[in-house]
């Protein structure tokens, strides 16, 4: 019974008989389901990689996380101070952030040299939905807490991604994109703080980067005591910085008490100031309660704010299209880094588990109320540089925050907001992409220099929301277009002499070599007569599936002559689109008629349907052209679904079709021969096999010499030592191009001139 049903659902799928041994969805589900425990004990285990370290931690490695620990705190406590300000949020918020962003990355991190926490790019960000929100809902909601439900909303999205291992997804982001929002934005920053750096305001200092800057320079005339502030603490900075740089080059041996020397240059500078500040404001009080210049004023001692997040269902919904764009800016900035890192450092980060160590701090940072953090290329640079040995290094950066927090925040009163202004300016001009790295990808891809002046354009011109979106968008673009139209080639045998050791061997390049990839003056001569040889650089799929439909098909029709004599063929008798030539006779006398197709798929890593499609619509049109069967031989097929696919098809099997119409997936339930007209409506010629091919299958398969098999015989089957290497019942699917053609050739008879030419 179950037999007579197998065989019902065979017929009405319209399976053969005989069916030709291929990979299944079995075997697919079976490698899946191999060890299903141990599976699952290696996905929890990874959610936590401190064990697999934790257990060797020693002294030597105490010692640099501690020094590196420290020194990143020390930078961490002025910087997250000033990214609260740009997020236009109290200073504490970004203490928070901080505190958070490092202790809690330790114990989910694969990379032991980022530092989580506050970072410019998310801060704009921040500011930019908050100021959203309150233009849409005025008075609503407060900025902390809706920089509080970013973090969470994001966080868990980005935890999501990382649990369910889609950290594949960044890769659709090129370097080139990320470069050229990272510039945008960092511009954009820049001139948001320059009115504050100078005491300038009365404008929105968070409008677009062009008008920031134009009203910066109107209010020139304005500028106020501030800029004493501002100025001299850039000016010295950027001294510091080009002083020590220069003692290190001067003093190799004293090179690392110079690196420390600048690397405290912001916690040195603010100090600096604030004590200036103090000095001259604290008599200069007003009966307002304001002083001459700008300070930070009261910074709140230890966790205010802890405790559970207030998510409002409706400032959810107020802020959900903002959300897309720092969910991106979350983890891009994150993975971007830790990649550079850990190529650098000579290790591998996990992208989902970065992901997911993203989500935790974010989602936990919330009970803290902090605000969304990632990972820091500054802070991370200062780190790796500081000799850091571990995450655990963290630890220690999150010992300094919380000294900062119950320790200084009386001293924090007095530090000028212009000072803060200038640590912002300094660090995020670093961003900003050098002109050896534009130039690098000009040389590189020039396309992809376009995307990086459109984002970097479109960022200081719009907002960072459209600059990220037109980086993605553009990169897709760029990347749909050359999968839809990738390069191929028509191929020719070179034969290369090993004078050494007096051997050669063949080898298949263009009929045309480039100038640029070898000699161009190289003879290349094309396969026998009649025989088509044609690589394909890139998967088979629904994009690109006409476009090698095209060009063999053109190619055959302009190389070989048409099977039919078509010259004595009246007008009226001609296919609509067949309008013929006078001269035809004479040039089809002067080519061969077509015999086989070769296709090197050995750049091929998927094949669709639409692709086999395109495939039988190529052979049928090729067929008709030569008014006979054709040979499709493959090479170098690098997937057995590939081969599957195939199969599907009727390739490969040697078995050559000569029907003239075939659908393997109509895009309805009608088939050929209801939708051909009644010239190409005839009954399908029939099936037959080439006799004494190189290749063909056979009822007893006896090994033979390498010499006169298309594959030869290999020696490590241990039940057949002269086992052949290519499966028998897919004779037409061959190694590689050389097999290939010598058994498309196999049925060719040589010209004298072909043969003087293989000899050479």
């Amino acid at each position: 019974m179950l037999s007579k049903i197998k065989k019902t659902c065979k017929r009405i799928v319209g399976t053969s008989e005989e069916e030709v041994p291929v990979i299944s969805s079995r075997d697919w589900v079976g490698r899946l389901g191999e060890s299903p425990a141990r599976r699952a004990v290696d996905y929890v285990t990874a959610l936590f990689p401190i064990f697999s370290w934790i257990t060797r931690y020693n002294l030597g490695w105490a010692s640099g996380d501690i020094i590196a620990g420290l020194t990143v705190g020390i930078v961490l406590v002025p910087q997250s101070m000033s990214y609260a300000q740009i997020a236009t949020l109290p200073p504490e918020y970004g203490l928070y952030s901080s505190f958070v962003g490092v202790l809690v990355y330790c114990f989910f991190a694969t990379s032991k040299d980022v530092s989580i926490g506050p970072v410019a790019v998310m801060s704009l960000t921040v500011a930019q939905i908050i100021k959203h929100v309150n233009d849409a809902h005025p008075g609503m909601w407060e900025g902390p807490q809706i920089a509080t439900t970013v973090a969470f909303i994001c966080g868990f999205i980005v935890l999501g991604i990382g649990l369910l291992r889609l950290g594949w997804l960044v890769e659709f982001i090129p370097a080139p994109a990320v470069s050229g929002f990272m510039t945008g934005s960092a511009l954009n920053i820049v001139s948001g703080q320059l009115p504050g750096l100078m005491g300038i305001s009365g404008f929105d200092t968070r409008a677009a980067t062009y008008k920031v800057f134009i009203n910066t320079l109107k209010g020139l005339p304005g500028t106020k005591l501030d800029a004493a502030f501002g100025i001299t603490g850039l000016v010295s900075l950027y001294a510091i910085r080009w002083v020590c740089d220069r003692l290190s080059k001067r003093y190799p041996a004293k090179a690392r008490w110079f690196f420390f020397m600048s690397v405290f240059r912001n916690a040195f500078v603010i100090v600096v100031l604030t004590i200036a500040s103090w000095l001259y404001t604290r008599h200069r009080r007003t009966a307002a309660g304001k002083y001459p210049i700008k300070i930070l004023q009261d910074v709140p001692r230890g966790f205010k704010h802890i405790g559970q997040p207030l998510i409002d269902p409706d400032l959810v919904k107020a802020l959900a299209g903002e959300l897309p764009v720092a969910t991106i800016i979350l983890f891009l900035e994150h993975i971007a880094i830790s990649k550079s890192f850990g190529r650098v450092n000579g290790y591998k980060i996990d992208p989902n588990q970065e992901l997911i160590a993203i989500g935790v701090t974010n989602t936990i940072g919330t009970l803290f109320g902090a605000y969304p953090a990632t990972g820091s290329f500054s802070r991370s640079a200062l780190q790796s540089k500081s000799g850091v040995r571990s995450p655990a290094s963290g630890l220690f950066s999150a010992v300094v925050v919380i000294v900062a927090l119950y320790g200084l925040t009386p001293a924090f009163f007095w530090i000028p907001s212009a000072a803060l202004s200038a640590v912002i300016v300094h660090a995020v001009a670093d961003l900003v992409a050098s002109p050896h790295q534009v130039y690098s990808f000009w040389r590189v891809s020039p396309i992809e220099l376009i995307i990086w002046f459109a984002s970097v354009l479109v960022t200081v011109f719009a907002t960072i929301e459209d600059g990220i979106y037109t980086s993605i968008a553009a990169s897709l673009a760029l990347l749909l277009i050359r999968l839809a139209r990738p390069r191929g080639h028509f191929l020719g045998r070179v034969t290369l002499h090993n004078t050494s050791e007096s051997s050669s061997r063949d080898v298949y390049i263009p009929l045309k070599p480039n100038k640029f990839l070898m000699n161009a003056h190289v003879k290349v001569y094309p396969p026998s007569p009649g025989v088509v040889v044609y690589r394909f650089e890139e998967s088979f799929l629904y994009p690109n599936s006409s476009l090698v439909n095209d060009a063999i098909v053109d190619f055959v029709k302009e190389h070989t002559r048409r099977g039919r004599d078509m010259t004595g063929v009246k007008s009226g008798d001609r296919p609509w689109n067949d309008p013929g030539k006078n001269n035809e006779a004479e040039h089809n006398a002067e080519k061969p008629i077509l015999h086989a197709v070769v296709l090197d798929f050995s750049a091929v890593s998927h094949l669709d349907t639409t692709g086999v499609q395109a495939l039988i619509d190529t052979r049928t049109e090729v067929e008709r052209w030569a008014d006979r069967p054709v040979e499709f031989h493959f090479a170098t097929i690098l997937s057995p679904w590939i081969r599957r696919a195939l199969v599907a098809g009727g390739f490969g099997i040697g078995t050559l079709s000569s029907q003239m119409h075939e659908e393997i997936a109509p895009v309805t339930r009608y088939h050929d021969q209801y939708i051909a007209d009644p010239q190409h409506a005839g009954p399908a010629k029939a099936m037959h096999e080439r006799q004494g091919d190189l290749e063909a299958p056979a009822s007893t398969i006896t090994p033979v010499s390498i010499r006169s098999s298309s594959e030869g015989t290999v020696l490590s089957v241990a039940s057949d030592p002269g086992a052949p290497m290519m499966l028998p019942t897919t004779p037409f699917f061959h190694l590689d191009v050389v097999t290939a053609v010598r058994a498309a050739e196999g049925g060719v008879t040589r010209p004298s001139s072909f043969m003087e030419a293989d000899k050479d």
